[in-house]
Order: C-alpha cells, then sequence, then structure tokens
C-alpha cells in the first residue's frame, strides 16, 4: 500500500505539478540512503545562477534538524554571493522547487506564494520548505520519488526587486584638481639590497600614495631596467567599488643640467588595482651615466605628482 499523498496545507506555499525540467538547477542523487548511513546531514549543491545572481540548492535528506524537522524531506534555496555587497542590500525573488516523479516523468513543485517575492538579505540568506515531502511518502517507490534508490531536485528563482548599493555606481569628475607633488632622496641608490624600496607615504585627495622602484627591474624590466611605479600606500582602506582616476608624472631629476627624466600615465586605481608604471622605466646603464645626472655621488632625486581627477564610489 502506498504511502499517504494528501500533503499539509501550509500558508504562503501552492503545490502543483510540472511537466517541465526546471529552469535553473537539477541536483540528481544516488544511493539517496547513504546520506543518512553517513550523518551527512544536509548536501549543498554547487552555485548556479538566476537573475544575475548567484544561489545553492540545500538538501535536508532527514528533514532540517535545527529547526526540529524529522518526518519531512526539507528543501531549501540559499544566496550564495553575499560576501561581495555593500551593507544594506535586499533582494526579493519568487522561487519554486522540485521533486522528480521519476513514474510519471513530472515534478511536484512547491511556490512560494508571497505577494512581493522573498527577502533575501544580511540576515537571511535562506528560504524554503520545512515540510517538502512527508519522508514516508519520499521513500515509498511506487510514489517515483525515489527510485533504485535514486532521486531528483530543481530550482527556479525569478528576482522581482533589488536594493543593493553594490550593483550601482557615482562617478564624481573634479573640475579643478589639485596637483600634489612629493621628492624622495635615496642617498645610496646603489646599496639597495631588496628587490624594491618605497618612499614614505605622501597624501593626494585624501589619498596615501608611495612611489616604488625596484633598481634591478621587474617583469619585462628585470636585470636590464630600473622599474618605476606610483601605488596606494593603504589600498585595504578603500572601498571594494570605489576607484580613482588620477593623472600621475614620475620623474627621475637631472641633478647637473635639470634635463630631468619622466614618464607620464593616467590610471584608474582601486583596492583590487593599486599600482601602475614602468617595468622599463630607465636602463640601468643610462641611470648610472655620469652625463645623464640621474645618479651624483650615489643620490637619487626621485619625484611624483599627481592629480586625481575624479572618484567613483558605491551608490
Amino acid at each position: 500500500m502506498a504511502a499517504d499523498l494528501s500533503f499539509p496545507q501550509q500558508d504562503g506555499v501552492s503545490r502543483s505539478v510540472s511537466d517541465t525540467t526546471p529552469a535553473h538547477c537539477i541536483v540528481k542523487i544516488q544511493l539517496f540512503s547513504q546520506l543518512a548511513k553517513n550523518n551527512i546531514e544536509s548536501y549543498t549543491s554547487s552555485d548556479f545562477e538566476a537573475g544575475g545572481y548567484k544561489w545553492k540548492l540545500v538538501v535536508h535528506p532527514n528533514g532540517y534538524k535545527n529547526k526540529g524537522i524529522t518526518d519531512h524531506i526539507s528543501l531549501y534555496l540559499v544566496l550564495a554571493e553575499s560576501n561581495s555587497f555593500n551593507p544594506g542590500w535586499e533582494i526579493r525573488a519568487f522561487f519554486r522547487l522540485f521533486l522528480l516523479d521519476q513514474n510519471k516523468d513530472n515534478f511536484i513543485t512547491l511556490q512560494d506564494t508571497t505577494e512581493n517575492g522573498r527577502r533575501f538579505h544580511g540576515m537571511k540568506l535562506e528560504w524554503g520548505f520545512n515540510k517538502f515531502i512527508p519522508l514516508a511518502a519520499f521513500m515509498d517507490p511506487s510514489n517515483g520519488y525515489l527510485v533504485n534508490d535514486n532521486c531528483v531536485f530543481g530550482a527556479e528563482v525569478y528576482v522581482c526587486r533589488e536594493k543593493l548599493s553594490g550593483k550601482g555606481e557615482c562617478l564624481s569628475m573634479i573640475k579643478d584638481p589639485i596637483t600634489y607633488k612629493s621628492t624622495w632622496r635615496i642617498d645610496n641608490f646603489s646599496g639597495i639590497t631588496d628587490e624594491s624600496a618605497d618612499s614614505k607615504p605622501f597624501t593626494s585627495a585624501g589619498q596615501k600614495w608611495k612611489i616604488q622602484v625596484y633598481p634591478k627591474g621587474k617583469g619585462s624590466g628585470l636585470d636590464s631596467y630600473v622599474s618605476m611605479y606610483l601605488t596606494l600606500a593603504e589600498p585595504e582602506t578603500l572601498l571594494p567599488k570605489t576607484k580613482l582616476y588620477a593623472e600621475f608624472t614620475i620623474r627621475i631629476l637631472d641633478q647637473l643640467n635639470r634635463n630631468h627624466y619622466f614618464g607620464t600615465a593616467n590610471y584608474w586605481f582601486s583596492a583590487s588595482n593599486p599600482t601602475c608604471g614602468w617595468p622599463r622605466y630607465v636602463s640601468q646603464g643610462y641611470i648610472v651615466s655620469s652625463a645623464a645626472g640621474l645618479l651624483v655621488k650615489n643620490i637619487c632625486l626621485i619625484e611624483a605628482e599627481v592629480k586625481v581627477h575624479g572618484v567613483a564610489n558605491a551608490l
């Protein structure tokens, strides 16, 4: 005799049958009984994408123990990428969760019928059904949900509203940007034994910057050139979405003829891209040439000018 399939009514839940395969996620579990035998209380799928976001499907094969469920399979949808959002984010979504009836080749579905969709946010990353299907009905092979110890679950997610500060940004251009200048004196240039040396931090447009020099070169300039860079001194203080558009010049001052050696660039600086410059800034042969005036009595004067033209921040 088949197990009772008269499922209890649940507020805010619509149950139906669909002959359409779930659009966004399918999870097939083989040897389902081994989950319980190995004390696996839940199985979480890999990320899947729907509505522009990443989600996971979580199956509790013997009920959601933390919520006191022991006689039903619990099935949940979880937002997977919340760490990348700024404070105050919120997503509302409608979703359907599926279980394949292998005898009839269709799916039973449970759909959340909350009027404005379920609200996913920092304190609530998962929604679903504690009592998706009674364990007795699921385990009875005559019902078609667990056949040869195999079963198939699925999910569809439709985002209906978003409030994500990380989804937008505001670029504020600066009408009359101020040029900030800093000079770095290296008294024993040839005595630098480390791979690189950094200037003391200096401030421009409210941010701290440093000059970086690699006397023996870096990357494509290794062993033949001096490499030179401008870098944010404290990139970790920037929010993930903040970017600074800066124009900068780095000069090695000619101490004899004022024929300074320089490079100029424009770059979007950010926490993930804090450095810009030249691996082949000047050849090692030229910088030590007495006629060039760039190294006098082993003293090198390096000057940086920084002008920030715009700042982009998350909305």
